[in-house]
């Protein structure tokens, strides 16, 4: 899946200049990415392979979470309050309605995030000095690349009368006007 539009070099300069504070905003995102994966389970109690992918997912984020908690640990840095995300709130915005092309456009809207988180930490991960931060955030990356996989082919799965191609275009288009018009600060959307 091939973004719109490439995050812009000042929301990278915005990043790299306030780190402490992007820590804090990933580690809200990946404990909020477990929440969202529980969701589609307590949401569709009748699609197993969703399930299991969805209970593998939650861990997974939930694991991320612990570690950057720990990054932050030793650098002194410590939680912040969960804020809402203007980049999020508008995506969801985006989803349809009737049961299938909810459940559609809430996986792609989620392969979408993920695939933009995989850009990303990956421009962070080019950024770093070598050493254990920047293995971190290359791990991080791969990890996303097959998030954002898993939401694809398990949306081709469950799609019927919803033509996943065409919607994920409209959505792309969607996110990447969404992204023009949030400004530069150092958290991941």
């Amino acid at each position: 899946m091939q973004l719109k539009i490439k995050s812009s070099q000042a929301w990278l300069a915005a990043v790299l200049s306030d780190f402490d504070r992007f820590l804090q905003d990933h580690a809200s995102c990946e404990k909020k990415a477990s929440g969202m994966a529980l969701s589609f389970i307590s949401h569709y109690p009748d699609k197993p392979e969703l399930i299991k992918a969805m209970m593998d997912l939650a861990l997974e984020e939930l694991n991320h979470f612990k570690q950057v908690y720990a990054i932050m640990e030793k650098q002194g840095i410590e939680l912040a309050a969960d804020v809402k995300d203007p980049y999020i709130n508008q995506l969801k915005q985006l989803i349809g309605q009737g049961r299938e092309q909810y459940l559609i456009d809430r996986l792609l809207v989620a392969a979408i995030v993920e695939r933009r988180g995989h850009e990303r930490f990956g421009l962070i991960a080019q950024a770093l000095p070598e050493g254990k931060l920047k293995r971190f955030y290359q791990v991080i990356t791969r990890s996303e690349a097959k998030h954002y996989e898993l939401f694809l082919n398990l949306a081709h799965q469950y799609a019927q009368r919803v033509d996943v191609t065409s919607r994920l275009e409209q959505l792309l288009i969607a996110e990447a006007a969404i992204i023009e018009q949030l400004p530069a600060l150092p958290q991941l959307h």
